[in-house]
């Protein structure tokens, strides 16, 4: 079929329900105008909230401005796959526990972008299959793309104060991914902002990284804290980051809208090796060939093994002080690492006041 013969508003409804025969709960289409979004990334940028992420900064408009990254894009084709493994009532369980290993619960089972990368592919190739050859590029997470400016656009929900897009009938626990293409498909209408005077999100976070309503100091947030960040963990931050090992989940677990979060269907997703319920103590004896066993094919194994171990020595320093944390801690003292022997010093400074 040529596309001068292709009914356009025809094709998009019928790669929604391609979408979701695909496993995605939601696709819609956005127009490439990302300029608010960008004058809010450029802020953001000049602030020096990005922390050590260079790769923010590094491409220019390229991240808000498609055309740039992929010539001749004229749409956006956004997808939203839930990841939700249990439910917030035990999850808070898990957080609230201080010797259990808290690890955000998106990262607990395979590595989800090779699956959303696949399941797009799929989708891209069955669009070509209805309207023939056409120019098109895949991303999640993989490129410099406003993902959540995009699937705002295209009516996936709205982003919230903690900067995490959330719709209102499955709040935010769930993974994005586009497909940037030359058809000109009809666009998406945005829906409204629905967090009104709520601050639940602001309250909540334990080292205040959301400065101001939509405004993320990526420096205090422990996600890039425990992630992004290579360096030592500033001592500031360390008390606050509690049992949380791998990322935090404080600001999606209180917003009123994730009461309507959906369990995940996709068996990926759902938790590997028990690390939903391990404790610290176990994890911090992994030597680094368990480490990378565990972690095959999983999001975690891209901290590393030394970062594995740093994060989990603050995490036992806020735990309560029995023998069995400070015998733990002690096998490290003396360990090859400087960053770990710092960070079980730290920890072992904790117990001994």
């Amino acid at each position: 079929m040529t596309s001068s013969a292709l009914d356009y508003s025809e094709l998009v409804a019928k790669i929604k329900i391609w979408g979701r025969e695909l496993g995605f709960q939601q696709v819609g289409i956005a127009d490439t105008d990302l300029s608010a979004a960008e004058q809010h990334l450029q802020r953001w940028l000049d602030e020096g909230f990005h922390g050590e992420m260079d790769y923010m900064e590094r491409h220019g408009t390229k991240r808000s401005r498609p055309d740039e990254l992929v010539p001749g894009t004229l749409r956006a084709i956004s997808a939203r796959m839930d990841y939700l493994p249990e439910d917030r009532t035990t999850i808070r369980e898990r957080l609230d526990d201080p010797a259990a290993a808290f690890i955000s619960r998106y990262a607990l089972g395979r590595d989800y972008h090779k699956l959303l990368r696949k399941r797009l592919q799929q989708l891209a190739e069955r669009i070509a299959r209805e309207a023939g050859p056409f120019g098109y590029r895949v991303f999640v997470d993989s490129a410099p793309v406003l993902e959540k400016a995009l699937a705002a656009k295209a009516g996936l929900g709205w982003i919230g104060k903690h900067t995490n897009l959330i719709n209102r009938t499955a709040g935010s626990m769930f993974f994005l991914g586009e497909i940037y293409t030359d058809l000109p498909l009809p666009g998406d209408s945005e829906v409204t902002n629905h967090c009104g005077s709520c601050t639940a999100c602001i309250d909540v976070c334990p080292t205040r990284a959301i400065v101001a309503p939509y405004r993320l100091d990526a420096r205090r947030c422990i996600s890039y804290l425990t992630i992004e960040l290579r360096e030592p963990i500033p001592e500031e931050f360390r008390a606050a980051i509690g049992n949380r090992i791998y990322g935090c989940d404080d600001c999606q677990l209180v917003c009123p809208w994730n009461r309507y979060a959906r369990l995940t269907e996709e068996a990926d997703f759902m938790p590997r090796h028990e690390l939903n319920i391990a404790g610290l103590i176990e994890l911090f004896r992994w030597d680094e060939a368990t480490f990378l066993q565990k972690t095959e094919g999983s999001a975690i194994r891209r901290i590393g093994y030394e970062c594995w171990i740093r994060n989990i020595a603050v995490a036992l320093g806020n735990s309560e002080t029995c023998s069995d944390v400070v015998e733990a801690l002690q096998t490290r003292i003396d360990d090859s690492s400087p960053l770990i022997r710092e960070h079980v010093r730290w920890a072992l400074a904790q117990h001994r006041a």
